[in-house]
């Protein structure tokens, strides 16, 4: 290991030992534990009708942008049970407490496993300023979308292209901490996190491209890769592993998030976020698993209109980059780009909304070419109604994607996929 490798470590060990330390050093009053009593748990879930027409799923092993399969031209309906989470949020003192979350997830691939687990420490605050912190496995606070422990999606049922790429490919083990103040009718806040299990965020978005679905990836679990291009199948598995350290050692490259929030004396909020996670693109495991050096920076504003009506928008553009650098350049240079829109309104007992996205990839690697790079957009309307722990979801979602080869398929460049689904969305 390199100078900058062991200071990198040493650093990241201090932050994760203070942090503990910081938790480890709050008192603990009696009245103030609860471990385990029906005000820790909580349990939501969904199942749903689905009718999908256009190409073979990502979950699948295909390039299809949904989490469900059509027929080409004919329509495939199909039931299926969404997700069901378990959410376990203990408290051990006033301003200490945990969140856990175990997941199932069903539709084309069950399976089973945790989905966040973190400590979380809010001292007593001011009037003006506050302060707080987290640790453990969680998603950074990107998506202006999800909401709640069980990260689920408020207005829609499919979240963004942007959002489901967070929710599969950028979820580390981080320690986060945040302060904020108001200066005079503003307030501003501050986020910065060291996080390490990140390095191969990018392989998803590289091999298959961009995806709208409400899919999470589960601790350790593997995500399937569609068919990889002739150049590189031996040298990349057909599966990866998001949550993941690559190289000697743990945490020996830890990477950073920073984020800032300014809300003016406006109902506005404006969010900006840089994601680095400092990955080795030429380490690589016995798995052939490699490390993906991605960044990005995203910027984030929400709005409410008056009367009901929101607006979000959401922009995102980063890098990621694999393998050696030869003569002709590195194997994998992906810059990829999106950015989404969406307008709700909500009334007494539900709401409706509107969402247009626009992605693209552009491939500039030495084996994965141009000929690899997509771009795409999707339009998605969607309304839902409280029955009371009950909330029904109706959507229509259509995703159009140009891509100029397809590796060892007979797919047309341009592919396009429409899905009309009903949920009933629960929470006891």
């Amino acid at each position: 290991m390199n100078s900058s490798g062991k200071r990198s470590s040493a650093a990241a060990g201090r932050c994760f030992a203070a942090l503990s330390a910081l938790l480890a050093a709050t008192p603990c009053a009696a009245s103030d534990l609860d471990f385990l009593s029906a005000d820790t748990l909580s349990l939501t879930g969904n199942v749903r009708l689905s009718a999908t027409s256009g190409e073979e799923s990502w979950v699948d092993g295909g390039f299809g942008k949904l989490d469900t399969s059509g027929h080409g031209d004919r329509v495939r309906v199909i039931p299926e049970l969404g997700q069901v989470n378990l959410v376990w949020q203990p408290r051990f003192s006033w301003s200490l407490s945990a969140t856990v979350v175990g997941s199932l997830q069903g539709g084309e691939r069950t399976e089973a496993g945790l989905e966040q687990a973190f400590v979380s420490f809010k001292p007593m605050r001011s009037e003006r300023h506050r302060i707080s912190a987290r640790a453990g496995l969680m998603w950074p606070a990107v998506s202006l979308e999800h909401e709640g422990a069980d990260w689920h999606v408020r207005d829609t049922i499919t979240p963004s292209a942007i959002n489901s790429w967070i929710g599969e490919e950028v979820r580390p083990l981080a320690a986060e901490i945040t302060a904020s103040t108001s200066a005079g009718e503003h307030r501003l806040s501050a986020t910065a996190a060291i996080f390490v299990a990140n390095d191969t965020a990018g392989a998803l978005l590289t091999f298959r491209g961009w995806g709208l679905h409400d899919r999470t990836t589960l601790a350790f679990r593997r995500q399937p890769l569609p068919h990889l291009p002739e150049e590189i199948e031996y040298l990349q598995p057909r599966f990866t592993h998001p949550l993941l350290d690559v190289g000697p050692g743990f945490a020996h490259r830890p990477g950073y998030y920073a984020k800032l929030i300014w809300q003016p004396p406006v109902p506005v909020r404006i969010e900006l976020f840089r994601y680095d996670n400092r990955a080795d693109p030429e380490a690589v495991n016995n798995d052939l698993e490699w490390g993906w050096h991605t960044q990005f920076n995203h910027l984030g504003i929400a709005a409410d209109l008056g009367g009901g009506n929101q607006l979000k928008l959401q922009a995102l553009t980063g890098r990621t980059r694999m393998g050696i650098t030869e003569d002709n350049g590195i194997w994998v240079d992906n810059r990829f780009h999106a950015a989404f829109a969406l307008a709700s309104h909500s009334f007494t007992n539900g709401g409706v909304a509107a969402r247009v996205d626009a992605f693209d990839t552009r491939q500039h690697g030495s084996l994965v070419t141009a000929e690899a790079s997509e771009t795409g957009w999707a339009a998605t309307v969607a309304g839902h109604r409280d029955f009371g722990p009950v909330t029904a979801f109706l959507e229509l979602l259509h995703v159009s994607s140009k891509r100029a080869k397809h590796p060892d398929t007979d797919l047309a460049p341009r592919q396009r996929q429409t899905r009309l689904q009903g949920e009933l969305r629960f929470h006891w």
